[in-house]
């Protein structure tokens, strides 16, 4: 393993000796294959260990329903305790794990820590959340009756997370279930193991000296490949799956936790649009943009595809944005200044320079795209992203490529842009930029933006906790994060309370016996 990786991944909690599988602060074997870890920026070998495999995950699922037996029953505040302590953690330690994020998926140092600050926020959400776990009181019929809601433990939950935003989306998930008294089984990207044992480290030592809480509440299993995914997905004991990743990826698990009748949290593709209308400020279009589409190097989920900008204002708005792209800060996503880090993996730049390809074959015209080799680590894949100016109808357009690729499309009526923005399969992210109120208004209309998150003169990536987070269409329908996402992981019980002597029966029914 590599020396610094070594000393911080030992700094936040984890032993010397990699193991891929955590019960609580408990460090196990694994019986799977070997599994490399390779750093994207400039490919070299960070770790390796051998990982777990399909049969290793009954003994961690034992182990979390066993601990959800006496999580459930200690009161939401004092749940929201634990997560308080675990933010406070990871304050002490952003800096040491911005750093794995940004050495095992290539982040660029804002980026990395403003992943580390996103947990923290989710932390304090939940702390709060932790006293609102609340119900309703409804008006019953019946005289001397009560009719109400309560919230309980759902469970143990499963949850499958990518390598793009290798820890903020366990915190998302974790700590909402922490506080709803649910234990959780964190199967990671293998491309991000390390950050998930990083994650696990800081939050097992919190664990670890909360008198209330269980060893085995926070878990975590790291595969080599996908059957280790599959037997967390199958395990019937989770009657929640969270999922983040491909649009395949999403419909086999959605398939798979169907036909054992449990619940799935989906968080899936996105090819996201903005609208920027001849009204819009053009320096905030442009600096928004150029964020949203070429920030972490195109591989968010809300990552900008695609930029239907009205003809009068096209021509500028690609001029400004050809500027911009050619000089891009590109290189070790570590050192000051570097605004666009490597993509992931070789698979990652086939698949883009495969897209572009197409891209030309049908009538595309591609500014930029190439690999960048002069100033940047011998050993990652850098790129340059590209802007492609293309017609909306180009079948390209309607998929989503995990790189930084911009299609750029022109229109003449709002409604059409509206109908183009539409026209994909996907429906994460939307924006549009414009300083007509009315354009505003449309978009955020039942008829406007068909996504999950619909923004106005903001672009579509960048997402705060507080709102949730999640898609429509094959983005797969999920809630994360904010607002009432922490329903997900809780049961439903409506309860009728008779503090009367008569039995008065529901629909005014007689049944005299």
């Amino acid at each position: 393993m590599s020396r610094d990786v070594r000393t911080i991944l030992e700094s936040l909690g984890v032993p010397t000796d990699l193991e891929p599988i955590a019960v609580g602060n408990e460090w196990r074997t694994g019986s799977g294959p070997e599994l490399q870890v390779t750093s994207p920026i400039d490919g070299k070998p960070l770790a390796q260990f051998t990982a777990a495999a399909a049969n290793d995950v009954t003994e961690v699922v034992t182990a979390a329903e066993e601990s959800f037996r006496g999580w459930r029953t200690v009161p939401g505040p004092r749940r929201g305790e634990l997560v308080r302590q675990i933010g406070n953690r990871l304050r002490e330690q952003k800096e040491a794990l911005a750093t794995i994020v940004s050495l095992e998926v290539g982040k660029i140092t804002q980026e990395a820590l403003g992943e580390v600050q996103e947990m923290i926020d989710i932390c304090d959400f939940a702390v709060g959340l932790s006293r609102q776990l609340y119900g309703l009181t409804i008006a019953s019929e019946r005289p001397s009756h009560r009719l109400m809601e309560q919230w309980h433990p759902l469970g143990p939950i499963g949850v499958i997370t990518a390598f793009n935003f290798p820890v903020a989306v366990w915190a998302w998930n974790a700590m909402l279930a922490f506080v709803c008294g649910d234990p959780v089984i964190w199967k990671p990207s293998e491309k991000a193991p390390l950050c998930a044992m990083a994650c696990q480290g800081i939050a097992a030592s919190v664990i670890a000296d909360f008198d209330d809480a269980p060893p085995a509440l926070s878990n975590l299993i790291i595969g080599a490949d996908r059957s280790v995914g599959e037997a967390v997905v199958d395990a019937p004991q989770l009657p929640l799956i969270s999922a983040t990743g491909s649009v395949p990826m999403g419909r086999a698990v959605g398939q798979r936790v169907a036909a054992r009748l449990g619940r799935c949290l989906l968080e899936l593709g996105g090819n996201n649009g903005m609208i920027v209308a001849p009204s819009a400020d053009l320096e905030l279009t442009v600096r928004s943009a150029v964020f949203a589409a070429a920030g972490t190097c195109g591989q968010r989920c809300t990552t900008l595809r695609r930029l239907i900008v009205h003809e009068k204002v096209y021509d500028e708005i690609l001029k400004q944005l050809i500027s911009l792209y050619g000089r891009l800060p590109i290189g070790d996503p570590t050192e000051q200044g570097v605004l666009v880090g490597p993509l992931i993996d070789g698979d990652a730049f086939e698949s883009m320079q495969q897209a572009l390809a197409e891209a030309k074959q049908q009538g595309g015209m591609v500014h930029f795209g190439e690999r960048v080799t002069e100033g940047v680590p011998e050993g990652g894949l850098y790129v340059r992203p590209a802007i492609v100016e293309i017609q909306s109808e180009a079948p390209i357009v309607r998929q989503e490529t995990f790189a930084p690729i911009l299609y750029i499309l022109r229109y003449r009526d709002f409604e059409e842009a509206i109908a183009i923005h539409n026209d994909v399969p996907q429906g994460l992210s939307s924006a549009v930029m414009t300083n007509d109120v009315r354009e505003a208004e449309r978009f955020c209309s039942p008829a406007g933006s068909d996504c999950g998150i619909v923004n106005v003169n903001v672009g579509p990536s960048g997402a705060e906790i507080g709102g949730a987070f999640g898609g429509e269409k094959e983005t797969g329908g999920g809630r994360e994060s904010g607002s009432d996402a922490w329903k997900n992981y809780m049961r439903r019980t409506t309860n009728t309370i008779n503090y009367s002597s008569d039995l008065p029966l529901a629909q005014g029914i007689r049944f005299d016996v």
